[in-house]
């Protein structure tokens, strides 16, 4: 295995921890009903029962990031840390709030979308590459 190789791995690693970490944790204290949780998700005007929807999709994708195979269930888990990063970013900028609230969905959206670009191919649905597809040759 080259250097390049392997600070690839380490880096989808590292980052894929990080995202398997925040939204495992986000998804227990939401179906715990951690208070700070709950006090976020009403100030934002959704109703405490939204933590009991969202709570076990966080922790079932996380799984899902950091389980071996099932490549077309990582696609679904990373698709839907998409989905509820970007809601949770235009929550916070519907609802006025500045940068500290703004920054955090937009940071994981980020390391999501680094670890996305540097999973390795046994973590891929197959014929999926990161790659560009060329055109066909009689596209003209």
């Amino acid at each position: 295995m080259s250097e390049q190789h392997k600070g690839l791995l380490v880096g989808y690693w590292l980052l894929t921890g990080l995202v398997v970490l925040s939204q495992g944790a986000s998804g227990g204290g939401d179906l715990a009903g951690a208070k700070p949780f709950v006090e976020g998700v009403t100030a934002l005007g959704y109703p405490v029962y939204i933590l009991k929807i969202l709570g076990p999709f966080k922790i079932l994708g996380a799984i899902a990031l950091a389980a071996p195979g099932f490549p077309r269930l990582k696609e679904w888990a990373y698709a839907g840390f998409t989905f509820d990063f970007i809601g949770a970013f235009a929550s916070h900028l519907f609802h006025g709030d500045g940068p500290a609230e703004l920054a955090p969905p937009l940071i994981l959206l980020a390391i999501l979308v680094g670890s996305y670009l540097l999973r390795p191919a046994s973590r891929r649905l197959p014929g999926v590459s990161a790659e560009p597809t060329p055109p066909p040759a009689d596209a003209a």
